[in-house]
């Protein structure tokens, strides 16, 4: 039944993370260095970052419909990708939080919303691949568990090392990591067997949340 309405959560979640990089993101990391034009290189780093994480670590390796898909050996493949991901989406909370409290938590919910299907994506990955409960609980959990300890571990020394404009950099460098997991993932997939009228609302609506809940998060 889950699986039934994934591809809703798909449109909205990625509604939520491009409208987070364009309203809040971006602008705050072009205010933090007087719109200093470099801040957009970053912002493309972060997209070539994730890029290359997908197609050497293999992130998304297939998708359990795929016939040519070669189930045997997306296990330890999927995992590692997931998991560096998932700590890199730490590193982006951590960083959102040093800003402001209202960037932080909008980028912690942009990490929840798209890492809830990954979630439900590579379980039944493992499952179709005929990996046993026991091992498909602990790889969930430990990729789970990847992005709190990235936040805590950068959040450790993300004080001690970093100045203004390099703060700024890397929440632009979040900011080109959401826009490739939203456009590169998640809209794909929302709109991979068909194209519904359905998801388009989900996207409008997690774009309209952004606005709403931004504008009383940092009022």
């Amino acid at each position: 039944a889950v699986k039934r309405y994934t591809h809703y959560l798909l449109g909205f979640a990625s509604g939520v993370m491009i409208a987070t990089v364009f309203v809040h993101l971006l602008p705050e990391s072009l205010e933090m260095v007087d719109g200093n034009s470099g801040i957009f290189l970053w912002a493309l780093g972060g997209f070539g970052i994730f890029y290359l994480v997908e197609n050497f670590i293999m992130f998304h390796p297939c998708h359990e419909d795929d016939d040519s898909c070669e189930l045997h050996k997306i296990g330890l493949v999927s995992f590692i990708g997931l998991f560096i991901h998932s700590l890199l989406d730490g590193v982006a909370i951590a960083v959102g939080f040093e800003v402001s409290g209202g960037i932080g938590i909008l980028t912690a919910l942009s990490v929840i919303l798209h890492e809830f299907p990954e979630g439900i994506s590579i379980s039944g990955i493992l499952l179709h691949a005929k990996e046993n409960i026991r091992k498909i609980f602990w790889l969930s959990f430990l990729v789970a568990v990847a992005t709190p300890l990235g936040a805590i571990i950068f959040a450790l020394w993300l004080p001690q090392i970093l100045d203004e404009n390099t703060l700024a950099g890397l929440l632009a460098l979040t900011a080109g990591t959401f826009l490739y997991v939203a456009c590169a993932d998640l809209l794909p997939e929302a709109h991979r067997k068909r194209t519904n009228r359905n998801v388009v609302a989900a996207f409008i609506a997690g774009v309209a949340l952004v606005f709403i809940g931004g504008h009383f998060i940092e009022h």
